[in-house]
């Protein structure tokens, strides 16, 4: 019976993850929205994401307090990781402070590229990653394959859909696979972009 209990409870834990996971992917693919949005009006992007992230910044100051500000601690408590508990979860700031560095720092199309490797790539790496289990690579922080073939696939059709340069699309596919697989949170979120974003100019010889 104890046994019957814990494995219940094991299969609850693991349901709850699972749709955490789902919650935090989700709202990191709207960051794909970003291009489109700066495409239209660039500085309305970066006030709409200076302010969401300030917005958001006081809400979870204020639910790490106790006090929850309108659905954003639930949303919060429910996709935060395990790592998180008990923490400021800083995934979403690091999200919108890494497509602003990307519009800021780049021209187009590095910077749709550079964004859409954060949203897609690294996205798309954690959601298969916890769906398909399978080898985990060392040195990683437990990062998976599956994930990281995920993260190769997707850079790789977006740089080719945008750069239209197959060799330079694999390069950056590599550059945000290894980026992505760093054991380095959510700063992630900063470093794929930048470093997608600078090799992006670089590689396809675009003048800031």
């Amino acid at each position: 019976m104890r046994d019957l209990m814990a494995n219940s409870m094991e299969i609850v834990g693991v349901g709850r993850s699972f749709q955490g996971e789902i919650l935090r992917k989700m709202l990191h693919f709207l960051i794909a929205l970003v291009p489109p949005l700066a495409a239209w009006n660039l500085p309305f992007t970066m006030l709409l994401l200076a302010s969401g992230t300030i917005f958001y910044t006081a809400a979870e100051v204020a639910r790490a307090s106790g006090t929850s500000i309108l659905l954003i601690g639930e949303i919060t408590a429910v996709a935060a990781r395990p790592r998180d508990r008990g923490k400021l979860v800083m995934g979403p700031v690091t999200l919108a402070l890494g497509a602003m560095f990307s519009l800021l720092l780049y021209p187009e199309p590095s910077a749709s590229i550079a964004i859409y490797a954060l949203a897609f790539g690294d996205g798309l790496a954690s959601l298969v990653g916890t769906m398909v289990r399978g080898p985990r690579m060392p040195f990683t922080g437990n990062k998976t394959i599956s994930g990281s073939l995920a993260c190769f696939l997707a850079v790789f059709l977006v740089a080719l859909q945008i750069g239209g340069n197959a060799p330079v699309a694999v390069v950056l596919a590599i550059a945000a696979t290894f980026l992505e697989s760093l054991p380095t949170g959510d700063f992630d979120n900063i470093l794929i972009p930048i470093g997608v974003g600078a090799l992006a100019t670089s590689l396809l010889h675009l003048s800031p």
